[in-house]
């Protein structure tokens, strides 16, 4: 299908557009005579533009930043589009539809907006929308929502959801203190497969202790992602200070040995958070 110049003449002068025109939009840019990139995209092709996109709305939020929240959930509006628009060629459903199954579902979960259910707390809330969306996708035993739970989540956030999940059905320690008892023995377990130099029992051990330090954040209150980007972030900045004074000093940083390093990082530590 060629574009008419009128539609790419109207898509041109337009003051203010609006989401028909966004969709209008990737039509042409699909056409037969749109854009040689677009056309060539499938879904793989932009899974990774979609990540990308998402994280770069997530760093808007973190920085508070209006104008870039703005431009980056449009940047996120049109990875949808554009997957959509694959799917619609294929006549398997449109931007239509998504929006259809969605608002059916918000009106689904929330009994206490648009029916005769009592929720007053978030808790409530939360308890209500876990049982509805249990019910409608059929899922009848509790590995069947451990299984549901997104498999493309960063490590942390798939095994806090898990934890989470297991925790519904009484699979839990009892205690912020009990889990963190469990930190202590999969270190222990790890300095023992450490020792007999057994690379594959080594990555296991490992992954418990850093399951078990999930589950202790979980218990906390504490979201295990944000907590280790706030620690890695921290070693970022430290790591710059520690450069800059071993620079200031007239040393080569690769130089030095590692007690004299640590010797700077102490230093480092002690400056104000910039």
């Amino acid at each position: 299908m060629r574009t008419s110049e009128e539609t790419l003449a109207a898509l041109r002068s337009r003051s203010h557009y609006s989401v028909d025109d966004l969709l209008l939009i990737m039509q042409v840019l699909r056409s037969e005579n749109g854009c040689p990139w677009d056309k060539e995209q499938t879904h793989k092709s932009i899974r990774q533009d979609f990540l990308e996109e998402c994280y770069e709305a997530v760093e808007a939020i973190d920085a508070d930043s209006v104008p870039m929240m703005r431009e980056e959930l449009g940047d996120v509006l049109l990875q949808v589009v554009f997957h959509c628009q694959l799917e619609a060629e294929q006549q398997h459903f449109t931007f239509d539809d998504i929006c259809d199954e969605v608002c059916r579902k918000l009106v689904v979960r929330h009994p206490h907006v648009f029916g005769d259910v009592t929720a007053d707390t978030s808790d409530e809330v939360l308890k209500n929308w876990d049982s509805i969306k249990q019910e409608t996708k059929h899922q009848t035993t509790a590995s069947e929502t451990l299984d549901s739970v997104c498999k493309a989540l960063p490590a942390l956030m798939y095994a806090q959801k898990l934890g989470k999940r297991a925790a519904r059905a009484g699979m839990d320690w009892r205690s912020a203190e009990d889990a963190f008892d469990y930190v202590r023995r999969e270190t222990d377990e790890l300095a023992e497969a450490m020792r007999a130099g057994q690379q594959e029992q080594i990555e296991e051990e490992l992954g418990d202790l850093l399951f078990s330090c999930v589950n202790t954040a979980r218990h906390l209150h504490i979201d295990a992602e944000t907590a280790l980007r706030a620690a890695a972030d921290k070693f970022r900045r430290r790591f710059a200070e520690t450069e800059r004074l071993v620079t200031a000093d007239g040393k080569d940083m690769a130089a030095l040995p590692i007690e004299e390093l640590d010797r700077y990082w102490d230093i480092a530590k002690q400056q104000p958070k910039k």
